[in-house]
């Protein structure tokens, strides 16, 4: 496994690795991760049922992802723990686009997840995705996450269509167990959890602007955020602004083992992405028993939804990635919950 993105970094990507491996060495593969150090994470450590991980120690450039230099280190690897599959993980994954070309290049055979959705139009995308034709040139198959990503990445990539397989992300049921309540049920307040990365694409502007527009219309709701990024700043300038203390909590970085827990202190969980594949988060919420208001953007659709509008035993609800829908979709599932409005 190779990626950039892995503990004791957060995330989707992150959890992936994580468990696929776990699930892999079960079944009696010797499975080990190559990533990049972090912090005092270097050289190699050993996880859960003897994961073992290299944390090389090389420079990081931009978000988490280091500046491509790893032919002597990567080949070494393959050479000494007698490597047969590599499987990279992330579209943005400078090792992992790397280790595809050296895997290649020793023969090994190679598979590769993609987790994002990239556009086509931009400089940066134009550029991405022309890599992208020349790192995957070689591969085995290709694995994306949602339907909507397997078309994104077969066009952007130029690849046929029977190397490119859509396995949907999944949890750890076990982690996320719900609570005994039902909804219908009286609460004397609903917790509205988010947990995502602080960043532009996972709707942060839209939630700075509807977090205040939600607590001056419902006396009864809370929020609790969970994650951390750039845009952090904004939440606090917003709690500040309108006197929210009380009413929003900003848990930063939570680790993936207490998720479970914070996810069944509420009754909604709200995701604001402008873009998303296969959100790990609604999953992990959805298993938690909690209602889901999503937007309805990339490879959402395709989970949990319900094409019976009153379905009773609905888990997601989608809106339209702005404000006003988001506000009107989020009274379906406060109206199960009996909440009155101001």
């Amino acid at each position: 496994m190779v990626s950039d993105y892995f503990y004791p970094n957060i995330g989707g990507v992150e959890t992936y690795i994580f468990h696929l491996s776990q699930c892999l060495i079960k079944r009696g593969h010797k499975v080990i991760v190559i990533t990049h150090s972090y912090g005092n994470h270097k050289c190699v450590r050993y996880l859960t049922n003897g994961l073992k991980v290299y944390y090389l120690p090389l420079l990081v450039v931009y978000k988490q992802t280091i500046f491509p230099t790893t032919g002597l280190i990567m080949r070494t690897i393959f050479i000494r723990e007698e490597i047969t599959i590599v499987h990279g993980h992330g579209a943005f994954s400078a090792l992992a686009d790397e280790a595809m070309i050296h895997a290649s290049n020793l023969n090994i055979k190679t598979v590769f997840t993609d987790h994002s959705l990239i556009g086509f139009a931009d400089s940066t995308s134009i550029i991405m995705n022309k890599l992208f034709e020349l790192i995957l040139v070689n591969d085995d198959a290709v694995i994306c996450v949602s339907h909507i990503g397997k078309e994104n990445t077969i066009l952007r990539r130029k690849l046929r269509p029977e190397l490119v397989y859509v396995i949907p992300n999944a949890v750890e049921a076990s982690m996320f167990m719900p609570k005994d309540d039902v909804p219908g049920s009286t609460h004397q307040e609903i917790i509205i959890i988010v947990v995502s990365r602080l960043v532009y694409r996972k709707g942060v502007g839209l939630m700075v602007e509807l977090i205040p527009q939600m607590c001056a219309k419902y006396r009864e709701i809370k929020f609790i955020v969970v994650g951390n990024g750039p845009m952090e700043i904004d939440l606090k300038k917003m709690i500040d602004i309108y006197e929210l203390v009380g009413n929003v909590s900003l848990l930063g970085e939570v680790q993936n083992k207490d998720i479970g827990r914070v996810l069944t202190e509420g009754q909604i969980f709200l995701n604001t992405s402008l873009t998303e594949n296969c959100c790990i988060a609604i999953v992990e919420a959805s298993c938690c028993g909690l209602q889901v208001v999503s937007t309805d953007v990339g490879g959402t659709p395709e989970f949990l939804s319900s094409t019976w509008e009153e379905d009773p035993g609905r888990l997601l609800w989608l809106a339209k990635p702005n404000v006003d829908d988001l506000m009107r979709v989020l009274k379906r599932p406060l109206a199960i919950f009996n909440v009155d409005v101001l």
